[in-house]
């Protein structure tokens, strides 16, 4: 193995890593919302520092890959898919860290009785498994697994979107909560958003497979 292919697989290492414990972040985010448990809340942000300190070394290594190797075609397209990637997980792991903020903040049962009536934790369970999957597309390399959580966002969507008008109605008919439903929208957004970025990370995977770019593309004829 030469000292490019010793590079590759030690930035592939590092990234599964970030991956896993990212994904690791969300897992306990949900449980955290399910049992109001303020005691897992706390130890995701503690994890927080590890997830940025793994994002930062991934970014500089795949900036010093490219300065010294000058790689080309797959091997090109695979470090600039991990820049994206890479800071695409960092922003899943910010979400994970914010519903745990949510969860030692609202601790009340106005909040358990919302989370029950948006069906918030299927919405997240689904979101989870999309992390999952696209992790595993990653490490078979398998652009038909990645293609297929496409449409498994689109439910997400619909899911926030009946959730959020669920939330609407009940301003209407209690507004003197308001502060409260708000909260909760951004924590239905936060759940949603990190069903887009395992989209964004299998659009990567597509790319440095397969060298199609399918961002702000239909993607009917690509599942």
């Amino acid at each position: 193995m030469n000292h490019f292919e010793t590079e590759i697989t030690e930035l592939k290492a590092d990234f599964t890593t970030l991956w896993e414990l990212v994904a690791k972040q969300l897992r306990n985010a949900l449980r955290a919302l399910a049992n109001n448990d303020r005691a897992l809340s706390q130890t995701i942000l503690e994890e927080e520092n590890r997830v940025n300190a793994l994002e930062l070394k991934i970014e500089r290594n795949c900036e010093n890959i490219i300065a010294l190797y000058n790689p080309v075609a797959i091997d090109l397209r695979f470090i600039l898919a991990m820049i994206k990637m890479n800071s695409n997980l960092e922003r899943a792991g910010d979400i994970a860290t914010r519903i745990a903020k949510f969860v030692l903040k609202a601790d009340d049962a106005f909040f358990n009785e919302l989370i029950n009536k948006t069906h918030a934790l299927s919405m997240f369970e689904e979101s989870c498994e999309l992390m999952d999957d696209a992790l595993d597309a990653f490490k078979t390399s398998d652009a038909q697994k990645a293609r297929a959580i496409f449409k498994r966002d689109e439910y997400i969507n619909d899911l926030n979107k009946t959730a959020l008008n669920a939330v609407v109605e009940s301003i209407k008919n209690n507004p003197q909560e308001i502060e409260k439903y708000l909260k909760m929208m951004s924590l239905l957004r936060r759940i949603e958003k990190s069903g887009d970025i395992s989209k964004a990370i299998a659009e990567e995977i597509i790319f440095f497979l397969e060298a199609k770019v399918l961002r702000h593309k239909q993607y009917k004829n690509e599942q």
